[in-house]
């Protein structure tokens, strides 16, 4: 084998650069990058490290466990980083019991092991007529929660000797000489009760109402007659946005649309300006309505220079007080809205 190896260099490169290149371009260095990026430790405990991989698979798992006991629970909620940042925490404290447990040797024989087995109801349900585990299922319900007999039974090995972790610690708390005997006198007390029974059967017959009676005391106690008063309300809520996010338009139906209903779509032709107004009545002199004229003419030449000042020259010089202090702006208006000589300078 190593002969043919060593002899035949240049084929065996050539097999193994057509092996490798497909792979590039299937998955791309993206997906070798995203393989490497998930074998980054997040977090170490008693010298082992927590990979990105691992906290991502933990979390999945969490996430399908809600899932399966809350149907009804948004999903959305485990994907805050809160949700993620718990379960972190919670494989760093497996990791640190699991630590524990190494270190103290506490370890879970295999006769514990099946005894826990057992005592879970899923897989005891499992069990043939004969008393034997049907394997196959159990393969199978540990393949959907993707993990093998194996990895279920060492996850669980570690799991029951973390809690001899737990137990050394919860049972070795000391009780006081007060707790010990308020317990145990709780527990020897004795009561004695009596139980006195009053048949409803046995006073009916004594009690004689009138009609005066049941009205005098309904009217005493109107409370007791009311219920809350309710309502039953049935609305729409019409949203806008909503309803344009269920559209879609194409440019050709837009126009056909707008050639089929041209007349109601078409309004007026109107236009926008603006102006200095440099007043001269009718009633002015002669020698007035020149100066007017110097004065428009002078200020047509300043803007012709720097038209981006038309505005401010309008509110500084526009004798019209309506659209001064806009800047000399008219806003839009139809044919016949203006003079004449200024309408048609406009259109």
């Amino acid at each position: 084998m190593f002969d043919f190896v060593r002899k035949n260099t240049k084929i065996m490169m050539a097999m193994l650069f057509l092996l490798i290149i497909p792979s590039f371009v299937l998955f791309g260095i993206e997906g070798y990058m995203r393989f490497d990026a998930g074998s980054q430790a997040v977090a170490k405990v008693g010298g082992q490290e927590i990979t990105q991989a691992e906290w991502d698979a933990a979390h999945r798992q969490e996430v399908d466990r809600m899932r399966a006991s809350m149907p009804t629970l948004d999903a959305a909620i485990f994907d805050s980083p809160q949700a993620r940042y718990g379960t972190l925490e919670g494989l760093v404290q497996q990791r640190v019991l699991q630590s524990a447990a190494d270190k103290s040797r506490l370890f879970t024989s295999d006769q514990r092991l099946a005894r826990a087995l057992q005592e879970n109801p899923t897989i005891a349900s499992m069990r043939k007529p004969d008393g034997s585990l049907d394997v196959e299922r159990y393969r199978q319900l540990l393949g959907s929660q993707g993990m093998s007999p194996e990895m279920y039974e060492s996850r669980l090995r570690n799991e029951l000797s973390s809690r001899q972790v737990i137990g050394a610690v919860t049972s070795s708390a000391t009780l006081t000489p007060a707790l010990a005997d308020t317990a145990l006198n709780a527990f020897f007390q004795r009561r004695e009760v009596q139980v006195a029974r009053f048949e409803r059967t046995d006073f009916t017959a004594r009690v004689s109402l009138t009609d005066a009676d049941l009205e005098a005391y309904y009217k005493a106690n109107p409370a007791l007659f009311q219920s809350p008063e309710r309502a039953i309300i049935e609305y729409v809520t019409l949203d806008v946005a909503s309803l344009e996010q269920g559209v879609s338009l194409n440019e050709a139906d837009v126009k056909t649309y707008f050639e089929q209903n041209a007349t109601q779509l078409s309004g007026k032709e109107e236009r926008r300006a603006s102006h200095i107004l440099i007043n001269a009545p009718k009633t002015a002199s002669e020698g007035d309505r020149q100066k007017a004229k110097a004065r428009a003419e002078e200020l047509l030449a300043q803007l012709k220079k720097a038209p981006d000042s038309f505005a401010e020259v309008a509110k500084k010089n526009s004798q019209d007080t309506g659209s001064a202090a806009a800047g000399g702006d008219l806003d839009f208006f139809s044919r016949g809205a203006m003079v004449k000589p200024f309408e048609d300078a406009v259109y």
